[in-house]
């Protein structure tokens, strides 16, 4: 199918808004929601936010070419004299509109769109699946961490080129967050990789992101399809009543995509024996973990679903490597190996990745940067103290902990569990950690360095990085 024809009159009407400036027939430019990226030829949507109202930069896109501007209705004559040939579209709400808009490109692009979610592996699970299907496939995917009310719709606005599939991660941390995705994507597969803690600060208890989580099941029609995990009983037990077929994977009895004699190879990944309905075979892929491990069973559920050959599969993800800052694995000078994983952090994620560190023999000494994990709520100072007993347990010499109280407390649980005080430092910031760390690293050293995005822990391992490279 050719791409989409999308004009100033088939954007007003996908918004129930109306052209106020501008031919009609005019197709629009590529969507953009900022004037710092903007480009010539773009079309600029006027977003108005709780701290900001973009409408006051749609001079500015109008100066650096945009061909036009989405904007709310009463805009036009206000306050703004546009140029001769810049357009000009009113709609009530343009965080509406713009939702409006992708559902409406996605709905006449012909392009099937698989929908992920879960508490962990999100990012990881949509790479492969896109990885896994490009072979024979037109793909497209979010680009970066584009998965919330607004990143998605500009995700799905590249379906506008009606690429075959299209990959999106569906990213919330408030119950009813995906019940909006769901309904701008419609996606007619949906995958859901698990359920952990993260934004557990947000939920009552973890059956509470559960049941937010499952919004993914809703508005399902008997042909769609949802792949899901075996092996995580909140998923499990609400997956019964989804109203079209269900394939799952992991490593429980049944799956439909399952894995025996799991080995862990530390920082070379993982290796297993995958049964699934095309056949048997020896699966590797360098992707840390088990919890990677299941993310690529997921992907080759996917895969096998949209009839990718099961020998292409093994090879692709014998191929896979991790998104960035998300357990990639570095080789630096004098041995040392540094596991960059460093994107985000939560709980679950953490303890998976003190697994992996504990898994490796390898090594001189296994060291570990940790970044206090936000969004936990009232359960922080406990779920932090649990981590720290996990990091002692994983064989560290070295443990540097970066943040406030909680991040303290994990220091605190890896002594009071055996770790000796002085193998334990302190730090407020990544700023204040980086060149500390950096100097006590050794030849052959392990360095796992993780925490939340705001922690600001890639500030250490670009650090460990540089002085090693």
């Amino acid at each position: 199918m050719s791409g989409l024809r999308v004009t100033l009159r088939w954007v007003a009407e996908a918004v129930g808004g109306r052209v106020a400036v501008g031919d009609p027939e005019t197709e629009i430019g590529r969507v953009c929601i900022d004037t710092r990226t903007l480009q010539a030829g773009d079309f600029f949507v006027a977003l108005r936010g709780v701290r900001f109202d973009a409408h006051e930069f749609v001079g500015e896109a109008m100066a650096k070419g945009a061909m036009g501007a989405l904007v709310e209705r009463g805009f036009v004559g206000r306050a703004f004299t546009a140029r001769q040939d810049f357009a000009l579209v009113e709609a009530a709400d343009t965080t509406k509109a713009l939702q409006e808009l992708a559902h409406a490109v996605r709905m006449s692009s012909g392009t099937r769109v698989i929908a992920i979610t879960g508490s962990a592996g999100k990012t990881t699970t949509k790479e492969t699946i896109a990885e896994f299907l490009s072979r024979r496939l037109r793909v497209v995917k979010n680009t970066g961490n584009l998965n919330n009310h607004i990143g998605l719709p500009l995700s799905l606005m590249q379906l506008k080129e009606a690429p075959d599939v299209a990959v999106m991660e569906l990213g919330m941390n408030h119950a009813g967050e995906i019940s909006t995705l769901v309904a701008i994507a419609e996606p007619e597969m949906r995958v859901w990789t698990n359920v952990g803690d993260a934004h557990l600060g947000f939920f009552a208890s973890p059956e509470a992101i559960a049941d937010a989580k499952a919004e993914v099941l809703e508005r399902a029609r008997p042909d769609h399809v949802l792949v899901c995990n075996a092996d995580d009983p909140r998923v499990m037990a609400r997956v019964g009543g989804f109203a079209g077929r269900t394939l799952t994977f992991g490593t429980a009895e049944g799956a439909t995509v399952r894995a025996r004699e799991v080995e862990d190879l530390g920082v070379d990944g993982m290796r297993a024996l995958v049964t699934t309905p095309a056949g048997e075979r020896r699966l590797q892929t360098p992707l840390l973990g088990r919890g990677n491990l299941f993310n690529v069973l997921a992907a080759a559920a996917v895969a096998l679903d949209f009839g990718v050959p099961l020998d292409e599969i093994v090879a692709a993800a014998a191929r896979s490597t991790p998104a960035e800052r998300r357990g990639h694995v570095r080789r630096l000078r004098g041995g040392v190996t540094l596991i960059d994983d460093s994107y985000n952090s939560s709980p679950t994620a953490l303890r998976g990745a003190l697994e992996v560190v504990a898994r490796e023999t390898r090594v001189r000494r296994k060291v570990a940067v940790l970044g206090e994990m936000l969004e936990l709520g009232g359960h922080s100072l406990r779920l932090h103290a649990d981590c720290g007993r996990a990091a002692a347990a994983s064989g560290l010499r070295l443990l540097f902990v970066i943040g406030g109280g909680p991040a303290r407390a994990l220091g605190e649980a890896a002594v009071a569990a055996g770790m000796p005080a002085s193998a334990v430092v302190s730090f407020e910031t990544s700023e204040a950690a980086a060149p500390a760390v950096a100097a006590a690293v050794r030849a052959g050293d392990l360095v796992l360095v993780k925490g939340s995005r705001a922690v600001r822990t890639d500030l250490v391992a670009d650090r460990i990085a540089a002085e090693l490279a």
